[in-house]
């Protein structure tokens, strides 16, 4: 038998749970997504006034970072550079900022995406989160 440790559903609801409280204090919105270690969604919200295009946004930066298992910001670089991101065959990696991996134990166990506000604050966010909820 193979075992795949995950994030579980109570983290990924303070995941969640952190980043809306962070920036309802300064009026914003975002969407923000919580993917397992292989990229299946485990939870998500898109608050009152968030685009639709951040929810799939920030589902494709959770999923990213899980499957890449790094942070969608190092994916951006790389396809800014010699990678062409048509070669991996799959439309939903992107290259955006504001995804990062989730681990524990030096292992992947899924990926938190933000989107809505700025790049370089979505990936604040997600980290502010991360750090809240796993302590690093």
């Amino acid at each position: 038998m193979y075992t795949i440790n995950k994030v579980s559903a109570v983290e990924a609801q303070k995941l969640l749970n952190h980043c809306v409280e962070q920036v309802t204090k300064n009026n914003k919105a975002v969407a923000v997504a919580v993917c397992g270690p292989e990229g299946e969604l485990i939870a998500f919200i898109r608050m009152d006034g968030t685009s639709p295009a951040a929810s799939r946004i920030a589902q494709n930066k959770a999923y990213t970072s899980a499957c890449d298992r790094s942070d969608t910001s190092k994916m951006g670089e790389r396809m800014r550079g010699k990678d062409n991101p048509a070669f991996w065959g799959d439309e939903r990696i992107t290259g955006f900022g504001g995804g990062v991996p989730l681990i524990q134990n030096g292992q992947v166990i899924g990926g938190l995406g933000v989107s809505g506000l700025p790049e370089a604050d979505d990936e604040q966010l997600a980290r502010e989160a991360v750090k809240a909820v796993f302590g690093y």
